[in-house]
């Protein structure tokens, strides 16, 4: 093999038994997956979560991770917003032809790296290789099951009237991060994704509180599309204060530069909770015992008026209604 993907690697024959063999296996291999049959066979009880998404990040590699890094924690991460505890996932790779395989292999090294972080088996995949300019570079595909344990209700639609509103850590890292890498912005503070497996720090927090109501990664759209997504599903309001939203200084002044609103800007390793009001400080200090929630803060809370809505309190104490996202402010951010 040379040192790049050919469109013969995704035909099903010996070049693609080479492919999986030499720069996949070695970094997957586990019993389950080591079968190599059509469908993995795992065993599970209780209940099941389980969840998909596909990873077309553009640049491929950025400050703080790379795709596969990204493709592992966010199925993970979407897996704990259930209070599952993960399993197993699925990795879905289709490769451009001439993608080079050292890139492949950093990639792949991501996926093996951040599986064993989170205590996950990839467990089943599919590689297919397309045209050169027809998936630039690489596309990434995930699922994930996980095992939701006895006493855990977790849902959007379960906010209520005086319930906190708590975010574990600073905003719009993962955003600006590969913002600047893409336009070749620097900054005299390197700004990095955030992107992590949250599973640890979700089980932590229920460790110490059954009374968490809702969990939800704010992603695409940032903090506010998540907190009206939130709103919207239970019917209430949601106030937050400007002054107790964790935002680095660069994320900040980057922000400032080029007019964006860091509430709008994407996370890939951070949570929003809503919990009742008598865990909060418990949740907190949970949280601040996992390296992943060191920055972690109660941001607002959940009332009956507006209801459907969120509304921003300022450091100058008036008040402003902030919307869900419009338009695409960074198109290819995951």
């Amino acid at each position: 093999m040379n040192d790049k993907v050919l469109m013969a690697h995704g035909s099903g024959g010996r070049l693609s038994h080479d492919l999986i063999e030499k720069y996949l296996m070695p970094y997957l291999a586990n019993p389950v997956l080591n079968k190599m049959d059509d469908c993995a066979t795992i065993a599970l009880n209780g209940r099941i979560a389980f969840t998909t998404d596909s990873y077309v990040i553009k640049p491929l590699i950025f400050p703080g991770g790379d795709i596969g890094r990204l493709a592992v924690c966010g199925t993970i991460n979407d897996l704990a917003t259930s209070g599952a505890t993960a399993k197993y996932l699925s990795l879905g790779l289709i490769i451009e032809e001439g993608f080079p395989v050292a890139d492949l292999e950093r990639i792949m090294s991501s996926v093996s790296e951040t599986a064993k972080e989170a205590g996950v088996l990839v467990v089943t995949g599919d590689t297919k290789v397309v045209d050169h300019g027809s998936a630039d570079g690489i596309f990434i595909n995930t699922s994930g099951i996980g095992v939701i344990p006895e006493g855990i209700h977790l849902s959007g639609t379960r906010a209520k009237e005086g319930d906190k509103v708590i975010i574990t850590g600073t905003i719009g890292d993962h955003g600006v991060s590969v913002m600047a890498q893409r336009e070749g912005l620097k900054f005299s503070v390197p700004v990095e994704s955030d992107c992590a497996p949250l599973n640890g720090l979700v089980s932590g927090i229920l460790s110490v509180s059954l009374n968490i109501h809702c969990l939800r990664d704010p992603t695409r759209g940032g903090l506010a599309t998540t907190l009206n997504e939130l709103a919207v599903q239970s019917g209430v309001g949601i106030q937050i204060y400007q002054d107790k939203i964790p935002v680095k200084d660069a994320v900040r002044g980057m922000c400032e530069i080029l007019g964006f609103d860091p509430l709008y800007i994407a996370n890939e390793g951070k949570m929003v909770i809503i919990s009742a009001p008598e865990d909060a400080d418990s949740i907190i200090s949970a949280l601040h015992e996992n390296r992943y929630g060191k920055d972690a803060a109660v941001i607002g809370e959940v009332t009956s008026q507006y209801k459907g809505r969120v509304v921003l309190k300022t450091g100058l104490g008036a008040s402003r209604i902030v919307g869900m996202l419009t338009g695409d402010l960074l198109p290819r951010i995951c």
